[in-house]
């Protein structure tokens, strides 16, 4: 489909649900080993027609958009999945888990590239938007690292608060600075080359002014701040980054007035002119216009679910969201209500309510027209005129606005094995399973004379003062909730025990 053609004359916001990505299958393997097996996070490619969903038992699902199936999962971790992050060129992706290990998985083959474990337990991974060896690395209670994919050489932003241990960070559109936010509502913009201090401000002097998280648009030069005290702050790249005395002021400032709810994720639309927000409470999802900053729609999805995580499609006005349902309507599709229109006529169609008498002309039916007159002149100028069908022009939607070329290797299509149940010609298969038979043979003689494979081999990162007793907060929040429901039962069976023994006192 010509992407210059999607919304141009509609708005360019989700309006309704659109299905969802059908897990059940999963759920109901799970389902029977009393493990339910469901999603914690997700995140589209730059192209958008693939998404990584981060499983809780450690496996990472890649799903095609286009189709909604599932086209190829990675046995990535033991542990639970907490964030993933494709690669430019969409070939590799980064993931985290909750035992402090940092993979680089090749989607083609599905082999880790590359493995770190670090000290204490990571919260977000990043890779670099422009340079595919360098990551960005946020541990929990440490300042943010950057790793060397190739030189396994780590570098450690420097603070001037050594105890402000709540940070966050990511790198802006061209990964050109690295902002960062503490827990006392200070941003720092460091350059991504030498590590610099280029300039800090304070987002609010509140009380409970904790950056919670950075978010950078894909078009423009606006990022947002989404803070502890329940408001989203949008700045400009530009005016943050110059130098000055007093602290930016922001562009718009984002809030619910009504019911006052915390944020679990916010994030830009594709083009930038709309900003999304996922609320803690409930699974509610807040669009506002950035030009104007009026609530445009709020979409509702089922009662009793929480939001885990939200993402808006990069090229089209779509968003998926996360809920911690285990049914298979856990990841939901927002999309526009497509109306039909079935009153394309010709431009000059004419309805008439009675039959009129038609005259028809005398040519008008006519294969060739015979009273025609030829212009000479325009069938030689119209013979001048080559056609070129060899050079293909890149889409604007894909290219940023330094760029003229696209990538070369960016992947458009990831293919997938089809299954095959029955083959459809029986009569050889007595050949094909005498030719079975040689094959696994001589590849056992091959695997039996080789020597075995090596394991896969881990980077340890040793960061100075991280505290290795730390425990993710998936896994505590885990704890908790699995304590709580041991408490009920609990209390459910004394209150139903000491029920059966006044009966039979009585």
């Amino acid at each position: 489909m010509n992407l210059e053609l999607l919304g141009a004359f509609h708005q360019n916001y989700p309006e309704a649900p659109d299905g969802h990505l059908e897990r059940i299958k999963k759920d109901e393997v799970s389902k029977e080993s009393s493990c339910a097996t469901y999603a914690i996070t997700l995140q589209f490619n730059r192209c958008g027609n693939l998404i990584a969903i981060g499983c809780n038992d450690g496996r990472i699902e890649i799903w095609d958009y286009c189709t909604r199936r599932m086209i190829k999962y990675i046995s990535a971790h033991v542990h639970p999945v907490c964030s993933v992050s494709w690669s430019r060129d969409s070939r590799k992706l980064l993931s985290a888990s909750t035992d402090n290990h940092i993979s680089i998985w090749d989607i083609i083959t599905g082999d880790a590239l590359e493995t770190f474990r670090l000290p204490c337990p990571v919260l977000k991974v990043q890779c670099h938007p422009r340079d595919c060896t360098k990551i960005l690395v946020c541990p929990l209670r440490h300042a943010p690292v950057i790793l060397n994919t190739v030189s396994y050489q780590r570098s450690i932003l420097q603070f001037e608060d050594d105890n402000d241990l709540g940070i966050v960070a990511s790198f802006d559109r061209r990964g050109t600075y690295i902002y960062t936010g503490n827990s006392k509502g200070k941003v720092t913009i460091y350059n991504s080359q030498n590590l610099q201090v280029v300039r800090t401000f304070r987002c609010t002097n509140t009380a409970n002014s904790s950056i919670k998280s950075i978010e950078f648009s894909r078009r423009g030069e606006c990022f947002l701040i989404n803070c502890a005290d329940r408001v989203i702050r949008v700045y400009n790249c530009q005016d943050v980054t110059r130098n000055g005395d007093t602290d930016p002021d922001p562009s718009l400032q984002l809030r619910d007035i009504v019911t006052g709810n915390h944020w679990r994720k916010c994030c830009f639309s594709g083009d930038g002119e709309y900003i999304c927000a996922g609320s803690m409470k409930q699974h509610s999802i807040y669009l506002w216009e950035r030009s104007s900053g009026t609530l445009v729609k709020i979409l509702h999805g089922q009662k009793g679910e929480t939001l885990l995580d939200v993402v808006w499609h990069p090229l089209r006005p779509v968003i998926v969201s996360l809920s911690n349902s285990v049914t298979k309507e856990q990841v939901s599709i927002w999309a526009q209500t497509q109306v039909q229109n079935w009153s394309a006529f010709a431009p000059d169609f004419k309805e008439l309510d009675e039959n009129v008498e038609y005259e028809e002309r005398e040519s008008e039916f006519d294969i060739e027209d015979e009273d025609k007159q030829i212009d000479t002149e325009k069938d030689k100028n119209a013979e001048d005129i080559e056609v070129d069908i060899e050079t293909i022009e890149p889409i604007s939607a894909l290219l940023s606005s330094d760029e003229e070329n696209e990538p070369v290797d960016l992947i458009f299509l990831l293919s997938t094995t089809p299954e095959i149940e029955q083959p459809e010609d029986q009569k050889d298969n007595r050949n094909i399973d005498f030719v079975e038979v040689v094959t696994r043979k001589r590849l056992q003689s091959e695997t039996e004379m080789s020597p075995k494979t090596k394991k896969r081999k881990i980077c340890e990162i040793d960061l100075p003062n991280a505290s290795a007793d730390e425990v993710h907060p998936l896994v505590s929040s885990r704890k908790q909730n699995k304590l709580g429901q041991l408490g009920v039962n609990k209390k459910f069976s004394s209150s139903r025990g000491q029920r059966d023994r006044h009966k039979m006192k009585k």
